[in-house]
C-alpha cells in the first residue's frame, strides 16, 4: 500500500472547538464557534452530565471513556433554495426549458447533487430522533460517517446537541455524494491526519478510499498525553445500479471494499507500535466476518461488539423465525420475500494493546424496523483507564 508523506492538516474544515450555547439564549447570544486547535474557551466547564465519568474500583479511581460509531445517514446542511422553471411553449409543443436558481447574495454556492438528482437535507423529525439517540448514548468519543462538512456537523453539535462535544473533527473527502466521516469527543483533540489521497497497489493511479480514512488523537483532559488513537472510515457500499450486472458489480465492490480494508491495515501498521492504544471504527459495510475484512482480523485487532448488549431489544419480526439469532448487529436488510438479514456494519475494533481495557460493547436498537433516524444503529465500547 502507497502511503502519502503524512503532514496534520491544520485548514479551517478540520477542527471546531464549540462553546456549548446557554440554555434559553437566543441566536444573537449564542457563541460563534472557534475554529483551531486551542483549547476550549476559558469559560467552558463541563457540567455534571458532559463531564468524564470515572469508576470506583478497589478504592482506586478509574476513569472510564466510551467510544462509538454512528452512520448519520445523511446529515446535511438545513438550506434550501426556490427554483424558478421557464417553460417555453409552441403550438402546444414544449420545446425548451430553463432553470434557474436566484441567490439574494452574491456568494459562493455548491449543489449538493448526485448521478443527476438532487441530494435533500435529513427532515428535522429525523435530525431530532438521531440527536435523541446521541444524547441517550452519552458516549465521550463518537465517529460519525455521512455529514456534508465541518459546518454542518458544528452546528449540530451546537445546536442539536446543546454543546455537549466542544471538540468537533471533519476533513473534506473524496465521496460524490459529498458525505464524509467526522468525530465528536468530549476530550481534547491531539494530531489529525487525513488518509484521503492514500492508493492501493493495485489501484495506484486511483485514491483507494470511497471518503476518507480519519486518524485522530485523544488526549487526557489535562493534554498531557494521549490516550488513544481512533481511525475512523466509510468503507465500499453495496450500492448497485440498476443498469449494472448484479453479480459483476458485486464481485467489483467487493474487491473494493477488500483493497480498502487492506489500506486500512496497512497505514495503521505503519502509524503504530504493537503496544499502541488505538480504535479501528466506521461503517464498514459488511460483516466483522466477511471475507472482504480479512485484513482486520489478521492485524490481530479484537472486535469489541463480538456479544454486545443492547439498550432495548429488537422489534420482532414476522414470524418470529426472522428475528435476528444474535444481538451482534446494527444493519438490517429485508429482501423482497425473503427472510431479513442481519449484520453488523458499524465495528469498534481495538488494538490488543487497548483490548485489555474492553469492559463491555452496547448497541442502542432501533424501535422501527427501518431505522430510527437512520437505517443504522449506533454502537459503543466502554474502555476502563
Amino acid at each position: 500500500v502507497s502511503i502519502p508523506p503524512v503532514g496534520h492538516f491544520t485548514h479551517r474544515s478540520v477542527i471546531s472547538h464549540c462553546e456549548p450555547a446557554r440554555p434559553g439564549a437566543s441566536a444573537s447570544e449564542r457563541p460563534f464557534a472557534r475554529i483551531g486547535r486551542d483549547a476550549p474557551p476559558a469559560n467552558f466547564r463541563y457540567n455534571d452530565e458532559h463531564s468524564p465519568r470515572r469508576a470506583t474500583t478497589r478504592g482506586n479511581k478509574q476513569m472510564d471513556i466510551t467510544v462509538g460509531t454512528f452512520n448519520l445517514n445523511n446529515l446535511f446542511s438545513r438550506y434550501n433554495f426556490t427554483a424558478e422553471v421557464e417553460i417555453v411553449s409552441q403550438g402546444g409543443i414544449e420545446v425548451d426549458s430553463e432553470v434557474r436558481f436566484t441567490f439574494a447574495e452574491p456568494v459562493g454556492y455548491v449543489f449538493r447533487s448526485y448521478m443527476g438528482k438532487l441530494v435533500e437535507q435529513k427532515s428535522p423529525a429525523e435530525r431530532q430522533i438521531i440527536a435523541d439517540r446521541i444524547r441517550a448514548m452519552n458516549v465521550d468519543v463518537l465517529a460519525v460517517q455521512e455529514v456534508e462538512d465541518i459546518g454542518v456537523l458544528r452546528q449540530f453539535a451546537l445546536e442539536d446537541l446543546g454543546g455537549m462535544y466542544p471538540y468537533q473533527v471533519l476533513v473534506e473527502g473524496n465521496d460524490q455524494r459529498l458525505i464524509d466521516v467526522g468525530l465528536l469527543s468530549r476530550y481534547p483533540i491531539g494530531g489529525v491526519t487525513s488518509w484521503r489521497f492514500a492508493v492501493h497497489p493495485d489501484e495506484p493511479h486511483d485514491y483507494i478510499f470511497s471518503r476518507d480514512l480519519l486518524e485522530v488523537d485523544i488526549l487526557d483532559p489535562k493534554k498531557r498525553e494521549r490516550l488513544f488513537t481512533v481511525f475512523n472510515t466509510h468503507l465500499k457500499s453495496n450500492y448497485t445500479r440498476w443498469d449494472q450486472d448484479a453479480e459483476e458489480a458485486r464481485a467489483r465492490i467487493l474487491e473494493r471494499r477488500r483493497r480498502q480494508a487492506e489500506t486500512v491495515a496497512a497505514i495503521v501498521e505503519a502509524r503504530t507500535r504493537p503496544n499502541s492504544s488505538y480504535v479501528v471504527t466506521g461503517d464498514m459495510n459488511d460483516g466483522a466476518e466477511a471475507e472482504s475484512l480479512a485484513a482486520f482480523r489478521a492485524a490481530g485487532w479484537v472486535n469489541g461488539l463480538a456479544a454486545p448488549k443492547e439498550t432495548r431489544p429488537a422489534k420482532s419480526e414476522r414470524p418470529a423465525e426472522y428475528n435476528a439469532p444474535h444481538t451482534s448487529w446494527t444493519h438490517r436488510y429485508k429482501p423482497n420475500r425473503q427472510p431479513p438479514q442481519f449484520e453488523l456494519y458499524d465495528q469498534v475494533w481495538l488494538s490488543p494493546s487497548l483490548a485489555r481495557r474492553h469492559v463491555d460493547g452496547w448497541i442502542d436498537r432501533r424501535t422501527r424496523h427501518s431505522g430510527d433516524g437512520s437505517d443504522h444503529d449506533p454502537a459503543w465500547v466502554t474502555l476502563r483507564f
